[in-house]
């Protein structure tokens, strides 16, 4: 299984990113679980993945889609991150993940997956980099309702996060500034291979319910092709 599924594009300018796109698990791997969670949020971003295709098809833009369930490593965490291989997600245990043999998963699935993001921005620097990921109306546990349509996440870099923002609330949508969590706590990607390159970027977060299905897919994709022609220098 390779790390990474890249979609090719004529305009450089912009590189989409989806850590969470997928829920494959690879056969050799038993995470112990009930495969139903699989579908649920803890293992993928729903409707990430099908807003970054259509998002890079109306773009003409290159993407790359991670290929791997974050319960069997979550990419978008730091090697040394307490959640990189989950223990256990919204109060769902993952006793699979309990005698991992850590170094080798990262060997397998982090490493390749960030070296196939750093060549391909050392290969065509982008001048603008958008994560796309989605995220549940309400945690299963102890979690309370999420009102933000949809939330901005960056660290210190605001060049693209701020007008982000401002897009947003100006299209009437209810929009979380470094919401529904904080990008300076979580933004390990974007960190690595934006900010830490000089390079705007900023975190899109929709919330799932309205991108389950291929009217919101292509509502959203809509809406983020026009906010990246806002954010073009």
């Amino acid at each position: 299984m390779s790390a990474a599924e890249i979609l090719e594009g004529a305009a450089r300018d912009i590189l989409l990113l989806c850590d969470h796109a997928s829920n494959a698990v690879p056969a050799d791997i038993d995470l112990g679980i009930d495969p139903a969670l699989l579908d649920k949020h803890i293992a993928i971003d729903i409707g990430a993945a099908a807003v970054t295709r259509a998002l890079a098809a109306r773009l003409g833009c290159p993407a790359i889609l991670a290929t791997v369930s974050r319960l069997v490593i979550d990419l978008h965490r730091e090697p040394d991150h307490v959640g990189l291989i989950p223990h256990r997600s919204d109060g769902h245990l993952i006793p699979g993940n309990e005698t991992v043999d850590k170094a080798a998963r990262i060997a397998r699935f982090h490493a390749p997956y960030h070296r196939v993001l750093r060549e391909s921005i050392r290969a065509q620097r982008p001048r603008l980099i958008l994560s796309i990921h989605s995220f549940t109306p309400c945690l299963e546990h102890g979690g309370t309702d999420r009102p933000w349509q949809v939330g901005v996440l960056y660290n210190r870099d605001v060049r693209a996060a701020r007008p982000t923002v401002a897009f947003l609330e100006g299209r009437g949508f209810v929009t979380g500034d470094n919401e529904p969590y904080s990008g300076r706590l979580l933004n390990a990607t974007l960190n690595r291979h934006a900010e830490g390159q000089g390079i705007p970027s900023a975190a899109i977060e929709i919330r799932n319910d309205l991108i389950r299905e291929d009217a919101g897919v292509e509502e959203w994709a809509g809406v983020l092709a026009d906010l990246a022609g806002h954010l073009r220098p």
